[in-house]
């Protein structure tokens, strides 16, 4: 048709234009134009002012114009000596509109019509249509699985020969995997190769996979898994020969064909170090784990290769480039395997800049860096420096850019961007808690005073269980070495009957001074003294028997058990040692690394109750992929009594249950319990009394928030396996309690978790199952924790 036009329009220049001789064109006079310049006509035409002009230009000249694609009918005509152009523009593309698409957004959709050709203003052609159609079906959705997609597209004239293209989607459905097969294997079993490929036949159990949602990147990514698979065990020649895909006619089950090549098992040979070994050769050697005599592996020759290159990097050669080349030899089914080494030079830093810190001084986040400007560039320097700036609390993000300067092939610029967190706030709040019911909260905190770090806290704190008074601040480098001190007071007033345990009141004064000592990059001592007051006041009903054997072990004249003061007053010196070993890669939200930790607390000698407390915390982040972290955590701790002070103080044991121990059990609910009588001496109750053992474990697995595209850094979804309990020393054997560690009374749940970092405050929730809950359990499926701190 295209053709029959093209002709047409020649046969109208030949008849109009050549009713005379050939001619010089003294002018050009352009007709018809309406959106597009006249310069850009001009630009196009292959005819000049001044040019002669031929009968056999004409086919070239109407070529040329009709190839812009601005036009639709092209006419020339002689008018003296002047050559007139006659056009009929196309219309011009006014929108594009979309509907029907849910799976993938506008955006995307016009990025794949962008790069065919087809955007709004553009000049419109009819085959624009057919191109729409294949591009979006081959680029967004037969790549995706959705072969049986529909698109409808209509063209709505306007004025101003104008257009608009209206797209109409119907998605369908996945394509679903219904058989994958691999032909030309027979040293591993189709089994194994299978269990290697995100493309399959979910099994029965598989509920939640995608692993039958066709997509060609997923395939390619199968190939490469296979041929690694393989390649890692010594078959260096195995080959994905070939791969058929196969689509019923209804659209909906695809059948997979794998044909492959095993080849033989092959040995590595002779391991070579070319180019300027700027390290010594032994060196080198203990970053191979690839030995003559070993079966070839690509998966640990590469490790070798990016071990070597890391350890170029770490000694200040920071653009050092290896490359590793496998020689293979059939005959012998050995590989030579030679590391080819370019250090270039060492590269040292010139300045090391900050950008984006408008509140924290520089000063701030220049002590935190593991570089010196002067210094060699260390790339795993570089790259503590970085985590230890995103550690800071008031940092939220750090981008590092290592920038060459001008100039120059030995030196670069370190350029740090950092996004800086909200470092102080006035927060007067509510909130509501199952343990704490309504709770109230005021509190000014300075995260980075005044941009030098350090962090004043002022607080109060208020629930139907708890008054707490708080001031501490804290300076993080008290001297230039990182040592850092902290210095606080506190009051708490305390109703126990209110938190469903042993029933008494207590008031607590207390001040402290503690200092944190850096010994590693990844080790802190912490070493404090403070001293403390405690009042134990009696409750609404009679002291149970677990206090006043407490009180008749300890007696002395701090008892007065007419009055209301059970304990009149009880004045100790705490001391306080604790080592800690951090590697995580955040403080909040953390999602690799570990950090474990050893407290002792104690009341040291001469104080009026002696006892001591050792604790041991742990939490380990494993990254399974990329947004998938698994944690374990642990929560250890004992406590005793020592010289005159037999057993530890009842207003110290540990609880557990509630959602900062074992959720799915009511908050303080686990462990031993004792009778509450009434004033006639009968039992009314019985109340958890605490111990002095606790024992929880839990592991987590976090994961982005479904349907959302890029989560919030302030939420975090996991799913939960926590089990523990308290227990204690002593034997209560009106309760048939036998003290001690016991693994049967272990109490256990699963189930998901909430997290959010909210202006308000930490909102916390957590459904649970219990696994092992006995008669007398309390129970808690749903709990939830809204504007109190934890």
């Amino acid at each position: 048709m295209r053709r029959l036009l093209l002709l047409t329009f020649i046969f109208v220049f030949q008849h109009d234009l050549y009713a005379g001789e050939s001619f010089v064109v003294e002018d050009i006079r352009l007709q018809g134009l309406e959106r597009i310049p006249d310069g850009t006509l001009l630009n196009y035409l292959p005819v000049k002012v001044g040019d002669p002009f031929e009968k056999s230009q004409s086919t070239y000249v109407i070529q040329v114009l009709y190839k812009t694609g601005f036009f639709k009918d092209v006419k020339l005509f002689k008018d003296g000596r002047t050559l007139v152009v006659e056009v009929l523009e196309r219309p011009a593309i006014s929108s594009i509109n979309w509907s029907g698409n849910s799976d993938i957004e506008d955006e995307q959709l016009q990025e794949i019509l962008t790069d065919i050709g087809i955007v709004k203003g553009r000049a419109f052609k009819p085959s624009a249509l057919d191109k729409i159609e294949q591009g979006l079906k081959q680029q967004a959705y037969f790549s995706r699985g959705k072969y049986a997609v529909r698109i409808t597209t209509s063209v709505k004239e306007l004025e101003r020969n104008r257009v608009d293209i209206d797209i109409e989607i119907s998605e369908g459905v996945i394509s679903k995997i219904k058989q994958v097969n691999i032909v030309g294997n027979n040293i591993f079993d189709d089994d194994t190769l299978l269990s290697e490929l995100q493309l399959g036949v979910p099994g029965t159990w598989d509920w939640f996979t995608s692993m039958d949602e066709y997509a060609k990147p997923k395939l390619a990514a199968d190939e490469e898994a296979l041929k690694s698979y393989y390649q890692d065990r010594g078959y260096i020649r195995f080959a994905v020969e070939s791969t058929q895909v196969t689509i019923t006619p209804d659209k909906k089950d695809i059948y997979i064909t794998m044909n492959v090549t095993e080849g033989k098992k092959y040995k590595a040979n002779n391991i070579n170090f070319a180019g300027d070994l700027t390290l010594e050769e032994n060196v080198l050697r203990k970053l191979i784990f690839i030995e003559s005599g070993d079966v070839f592996s690509r998966n640990t020759m590469i490790e070798g290769k990016d071990l070597v290159q890391r350890k170029l990097g770490n000694e200040g050669y920071a653009f050092a480039k290896v490359k590793v080349a496998p020689m293979i030899n059939d005959e012998t089914l050995e590989v030579d395997i030679t590391y080819f080494i370019e250090p270039g030079k060492k590269v040292y830093v010139r300045r090391i800049n900050f950008t984006g810190n408008f509140k924290t001084n520089d000063d701030v986040l220049r002590r935190e860096m593991r570089l010196m400007e002067g210094g060699e560039l260390s790339n795993s320097k570089l790259q503590r420096s970085k985590i230890r700036l995103q550690r800071l609390p008031y940092i939220e993000e750090v981008i590092v850019d290592k920038d060459p300067v001008p100039g120059t092939d030995d030196m670069v610029d370190i350029n740090i961007k950092v996004s800086e967190r909200m470092s102080g706030s006035f927060n007067v709040g509510a909130g509501f808690s199952q343990t704490q019911g309504l709770v109230f909260n005021l509190g000014l905190t300075l995260d980075n005073l005044n941009g030098t770090g350090e962090k004043l806290a002022l607080n109060f704190n208020n629930d139907k269980a708890n008054r707490v008074y708080s001031v501490a601040y804290t300076d993080p480098y008290y001297t230039v070495d990182g040592i850092s001190r902290t210095l606080s007071v506190s009051y708490r007033k305390r109703d126990t009957a209110q938190q469903d345990i042993i029933n008494y009141l207590q008031n607590n004064y207390g001040a402290n001074l503690s200092y944190g000592i850096p010994l590693t990059e990844y080790n802190r001592v912490r070493l404090g003294a403070g001293v403390e007051r405690t009042e134990i006041i009696r409750g609404t009903n009679t002291v149970s028997d677990d206090v006043l054997k407490f009180l008749q072990e300890n007696g002395s004249d701090l008892v007065n058990q007419e009055g209301d003061y059970l304990l009149a007053g009880v004045d100790s010196i705490t001391m306080l040692a604790s080592f800690t070993h951090d590697t995580r890669n955040r403080t909040v939200f953390a999602s690799r690394g570990s950090q474990q930790s050893v407290i002792l607390d104690l009341t040291t000698p001469g104080s009026d109750l002696q006892y001591y407390k050792v604790t041991y915390r742990n939490k380990f982040y494993f990254p399974v992929s990329q947004n998938v972290t698994t944690l374990l955590r642990t929560d250890l701790a004992y406590g005793s009594g020592y010289s005159d002070t037999l057993t530890y103080p009842f207003y110290e044991r540990f609880f557990a249950g509630g959602l900062r121990t074992v959720r799915g059990y009511d908050s303080n609910s686990l462990g031993p319990k004792a009778d509450v009588k009434d004033s006639d001496g009968n039992v009314v109750r019985q109340d958890p009394i605490g111990g002095d053992i606790r024992t929880v474990v839990s592991a987590e697995l976090i994961f982005p928030i479904p349907f959302m595209e890029k989560a919030p850094s302030s939420v975090r979804l996991s799913a939960f396996y926590d089990i523990g309990n308290v227990f204690l020393q002593a034997d209560i054997p009106e309760n048939n309690y036998n003290g001690g560690f016991n693994a049967e009374e272990l109490r256990s749940s699963v189930g998901i978790s909430f997290v959010w970092l909210a202006p308000i405050g930490p909102l916390r929730f957590s459904y649970a199952k219990t696994l092992d809950d006995k008669p007398g359990d309390q129970t808690q499926a749903f709990q939830f924790s809204i504007g109190s701190f934890f």
